[in-house]
């Protein structure tokens, strides 16, 4: 593969510019005999910025796009968000690696000194426009208003400055891979407000049958983060929500242990089903499935009916 151009597909947002550079960097290290070109794609989530992300119908609206570009030949590899990748895949298409997770949890960027969501002021004004961050503050404090807010990372932030939200509530990976931690007023315990499955860690996709780009990638594979996140997703898939769905899922490692979490509620708050299970893990996988019995035994079924439609 000396002297190969590999074309790398990905949105063309700051942070997902970063997240490819990122995975660029990485394997130039290990392969300096290749060269790296950016393949920039406009998703359809990042075409309708105006609509909240519930009122999307479908679902990939930050892949489709990139994945089409794979299958056409206009790039070799891919790199996602892997939250946002969903559990529907095209056979044609593999996750080759998946790339460490920097941070898993979510993060607050406030007006003012606060350190926590229990110190914003009754009636604060909290911009996200995603259902599982809406239903868990509404959960926590429903005295809290909360209203609708996409855009851009430095877009959501700047709303702060102006005075137009209280906070606003994103992925602290997404900070930190924009060098932009010192915006964090504080980091929710992902214990307790849990993350979407698989926040915080890149998807390196390529096409099926492309054995040299297998190859190539590996590199690029974290074995602890591959765990713990198959472990989340296998939650998401077997409960396949709808991806509008305030839905979580957390995994973490400790010592020879996983410790999964998840959390489905409904978008007021109102009902907020949790549950968390331990094991060794090798048997992540059959851990995973437990707790997915769990959940449908204590009626996780009529919280996210209202959103399977919108898969």
């Amino acid at each position: 593969m000396s002297g190969r151009v590999v074309r790398i597909a990905t949105r063309g947002s700051a942070l997902a510019l970063a997240q490819s550079r990122l995975v660029a960097e990485r394997l130039l290290a290990r392969h300096p005999e290749i060269q790296a070109e950016p393949v920039v794609v406009e998703t359809r989530g990042d075409q309708q910025r105006r609509r909240p992300l519930w009122k999307l119908e479908g679902y990939g609206f930050f892949t489709t796009q990139v994945e089409a570009a794979l299958l056409d030949g206009r790039a070799d590899m891919a790199v996602h968000s892997y939250k946002d990748m969903p559990t529907l895949t095209d056979s044609r298409l593999t996750t080759a690696a998946i790339f460490e997770r920097l941070h898993p949890e979510d993060a607050a960027a406030a007006a003012g000194e606060v350190h926590s969501l229990e110190e914003l002021a009754p009636g604060a004004r909290i911009g996200t426009s995603s259902p599982r961050r809406i239903a868990q503050i509404k959960a926590l404090r429903p005295d809290l208003e909360v209203r609708p807010l996409r855009g851009n990372v430095q877009t959501r932030l700047e709303t702060v400055r102006r005075g137009e939200f209280d906070a606003v509530i994103v992925a602290r990976a997404g900070l930190e891979r924009l060098g932009l931690a010192d915006r964090a007023a504080f980091y929710f315990d992902p214990t307790v407000f849990i993350p979407a499955a698989a926040q915080g860690a890149l998807a390196i996709q390529i096409r099926s049958d492309d054995s040299a780009m297998r190859r190539l990638v590996a590199c690029l594979h974290d074995g602890p983060t591959a765990i713990a996140v198959r472990a989340e997703r296998a939650v998401l898939t077997a409960l396949h929500p709808g991806c509008h769905a305030p839905v979580g899922v957390y995994a973490r490692l400790v010592d020879d242990a996983i410790e999964i979490t998840a959390m489905a509620a409904s978008l007021d708050g109102a009902s907020c089903l949790r549950r968390c299970i331990r094991g060794s893990q090798d048997k992540a996988a059959a851990l995973a499935a437990e707790l997915v019995e769990q959940l449908r035994s204590d009626g996780v079924a009529a919280i996210i009916k209202p959103f399977e439609d919108q898969r």
